[in-house]
């Protein structure tokens, strides 16, 4: 048994919509129901003796353990933090002196109060305005209605005018595989459409054209951030599995929702140990959906079609299959379509749309379809959908499917690392003619030693003729250095690929120098990169014929 972890929820999360402390705990299913009983227990006795409001618990079961939560006011979570992780130690670990350790609870409590946050969150829960906080700011409002204070210096709540803040046309992206290809999308249908598109991602964060910061905001802090610019009219907020766990939603509400689909990736970290967790998270985002708002699924994927059931609200679904009747929106003829209220209406022809490469690259064409039911239900038409998805170019989508030519040498370069994305890259590379084909890529060491076996699988499903692997010693993850190699190669030679033909090297970057040396005109080079995708970006754009990447897909019809 271990206290895995103990942090605050801040928003709608894994176990409900309260904010939180949170405490992981890793234990047998037989010991889970005596943990939780006496951390319970323990917890509420630490309360009274505090004198604190009695706090509502929520436990769920998980692979390998227990989260149990306990609510709290928002200026009180990291005491209660200490509170928490002092009730573990009465229960389960060496007696502390309790009297001293309360003190210190006490204390952090009074460091943390802050009684005008507090009324500012309860003055704009009755008034239905838009309210964030987090340790350095607070706000009501979005985007040009959103007034921002720093949080230990909130103004009295009779100084606002409660009329003025307004919300802005929200959508929220999740799921495993397309995430930013699809919100990159989204972002450009509703710039077509009118709207300063705010866009935090796994990439960056930006203002239509203006890159506020580079990096990972994938989560509640990038949210925060574009829905408090005041440039924003809509907002398109990728949300990462990661995110979601550790800190629930950034904001509550939204007006669409999508999950793109649930596949094998990050199992084995506490909490999404399996796709039925893995499910669960993502599932988050649809309690944030609004009444009249939309939750947009794949209806090619069965975990979600199965979890569909139990909601409520309204569906809009999406899928590759023409001759799906319940997908309102799917291909046809050529054409995305949306096929709803009687009505059978086209809106792009799918070889204008540069990121499907002419059709060749069928996860685009599903990231396209979930991208013009999520706009769609923001209240974009389809002239912009079309505008925006014709518009967009490989280059506006950076390490997702871009194609250079570099000496009669074709490379292709995205970011798949999982099963499914790399199969959906197989078929796609299928499709591009080649006299030799190479395969770079690498795994973070946090994958389960099956997981890494199956992307060696869909590795060798892309017919490579020489396998360059590479080491990410910054995704080790406790992993020793070649380990995650071994297993790689392990598989492919059991997939029969030639052992001669596969090499083991420092950096992706070195993969490039290293395929760039083997390859000769007509061959194909398929990079599929982590860590390093800047700078093998930088080094093709300065090698590439007319020193920029390909943008018109795979060569003439």
């Amino acid at each position: 048994m271990e206290l895995l972890d103990c942090r605050r929820l801040p928003g709608p999360n894994l176990l409900w919509d309260r904010p939180s402390v949170v405490l992981d705990i890793a234990c047998s299913a037989e010991q889970a129901g005596t943990v939780q009983a006496s951390l319970q227990g323990r917890i509420l006795d630490l309360h009274q003796r505090l004198g604190w409001p009695t706090p509502a618990f929520s436990a769920k079961e998980r692979v390998g353990g227990l989260s149990l939560a306990f609510d709290g006011p928002i200026d009180r979570l990291y005491a209660g933090i200490a509170l928490a992780e002092l009730a573990w130690q009465c229960c389960f670990g060496v007696q502390p002196d309790l009297e001293r350790e309360l003190e210190a609870v006490v204390e952090r409590a009074v460091e943390e109060a802050n009684p005008a946050l507090l009324a500012l969150q309860a003055a704009a829960s009755r008034s239905g305005a838009p309210f964030l906080w987090d340790d350095d700011e607070i706000s009501v409002g979005f985007g040009a209605t959103a007034q921002t204070w720093p949080s230990r210096a909130a103004p009295s709540v009779d100084d606002i005018d409660w009329s003025r803040p307004r919300r802005i046309p929200t959508a929220l992206i999740t799921g495993t595989n397309g995430k930013t290809t699809t919100a990159r999308m989204c972002a450009r249908i509703l710039r077509a459409a009118g709207h300063g598109v705010g866009l935090s991602s796994t990439e960056g964060i930006w203002i239509n054209d203006l890159v506020l910061d580079e990096g990972d905001y994938a989560g509640p802090g990038g949210a925060r951030m574009i829905l408090r610019h005041r440039e924003a009219s809509a907002a398109v907020l990728e949300t990462a599995r990661g995110g979601l766990l550790r800190r629930g939603l950034g904001v509550n509400q939204a007006d669409a929702a999508l999950i793109t689909n649930i596949a094998a990736d990050h199992l084995g970290d506490f909490g999404s140990r399996t796709l039925a967790e893995l499910l669960e998270i993502k599932w988050i985002i649809s309690r944030a959906v609004q009444p009249r708002g939309t939750l947009i699924l794949n209806a090619d994927d069965a975990l979600l079609v199965e979890q569909a059931r139990h909601y409520s609200g309204r569906i809009a679904w999406f899928s590759l299959e023409p001759n799906h009747s319940s997908a309102e929106f799917r291909p046809e003829d050529g054409w995305l379509i949306r096929d709803a209220d009687g009505t059978r209406q086209r809106l792009c022809r799918i070889d204008d749309i540069p990121l499907t490469l002419k059709g060749a690259a069928r996860h685009n064409i599903a990231n396209a379809l979930a991208a013009a039911a999520v706009c769609w239900s923001l209240g974009a038409g389809p002239e912009a959908i079309a505008t925006g998805l014709t518009g967009m170019q490989q280059d506006h989508n950076p390490g997702r499917g871009n194609l250079y030519q570099v000496k009669g040498v074709s490379v292709f370069v995205d970011f798949a690392h999982n099963p499914h994305a790399m199969a959906a890259i197989a078929g796609l590379t299928r499709a591009l003619p080649a006299r030799r084909r190479l395969l770079a890529f690498a795994q973070a060491g946090d994958r389960t030693d099956e997981l890494l076996r199956e992307s060696a699988r869909g590795g060798w499903a892309l017919g490579p003729d020489r396998v360059l692997i590479a080491e990410l010693a910054r995704y080790a993850r406790g992993r020793a250095s070649g380990e995650v190699y071994a297993i790689l190669r392990d598989e492919l030679l059991r997939c029969g690929c030639p052992a001669q033909d596969i090499l083991h090297v420092d950096t992706e970057l070195e993969a490039l120098e290293q395929a760039l040396d083997w390859a000769r005109p007509g061959d194909l080079l398929v990079l599929l990169v982590l860590a390093d995708a800047r700078a093998v970006r930088e080094r093709l754009t300065a090698l590439a014929d007319d020193n920029s990447p390909t943008v018109s897909g795979p060569g003439p019809d």
